[in-house]
């Protein structure tokens, strides 16, 4: 990245969009020489699975989970991941590491020959579950957020981790309209991936 400020500059501050409430996490790194920020990778989580509104994502992020507060997270006890972005349910957009450091949010993957997807992604998790259908809100916000990305970064794919991990992640799954986020993309140069 270079010092000057890009066009769209005036909605971020470095790689923290000022529309988003900051939550810094300590899992990310440095990106790699050269990286290429052109992927927008979408997720879904809940913690624990299915349950909606609490903090539990965000202290995952923060590493501050309790991992004996639910069964659940015996499963993921010590996972260090993070996301750039977070969006919840009503829309409310936080922000954990910024674009231009690399997230721990990919995992083992590959996308357009090109393997390592959080070395040139950013990703966002959508407050969900695999199956279940996502709000209003959180369209309108992915939306307004992957224009605010492409306008800051070379942003021109846009994936979810179900794609770039086939077999091994199923997130967002059949709930997430694809269709919907394309139309509220119109007029962009974002392509989605290919409908199967």
């Amino acid at each position: 990245m270079t010092n000057e400020e890009p066009a769209g500059g005036a909605a971020w501050d470095g790689g923290w969009l000022r529309a988003a409430r900051r939550l810094d996490s300590p899992n990310f790194g440095p990106r790699p020489p050269g990286a290429c920020i052109d992927l927008l990778v979408v997720h879904s989580i809940s913690l624990p699975p299915g349950r909606y509104g609490g903090d539990e994502v965000q202290r995952l992020f923060t590493n501050r989970l309790d991992w004996d507060a639910h069964p659940y997270f015996g499963q993921i006890r010590g996972l260090e991941v993070s996301a750039h972005f977070y969006i919840r349910r009503d829309g409310a957009l936080w922000q954990f590491v910024s674009a231009d450091d690399r997230a721990w949010h990919a995992g083992a993957s590959q996308w357009r020959g090109r393997a390592n997807c959080n070395d040139d992604s950013v990703g966002v998790e959508l407050e969900g579950l695999e199956g279940d259908r996502f709000e209003d809100a959180q369209y309108d916000v992915l939306a307004g957020l992957a224009a605010a990305l492409a306008d800051r970064y070379p942003v021109a794919h846009v994936a979810g981790h179900e794609h770039i991990a086939p077999g091994r992640k199923q997130d967002p799954g059949p709930g997430f309209d694809w269709c919907r986020l394309g139309r509220l993309l119109q007029g962009r140069r974002i392509a989605l991936p290919p409908s199967r």
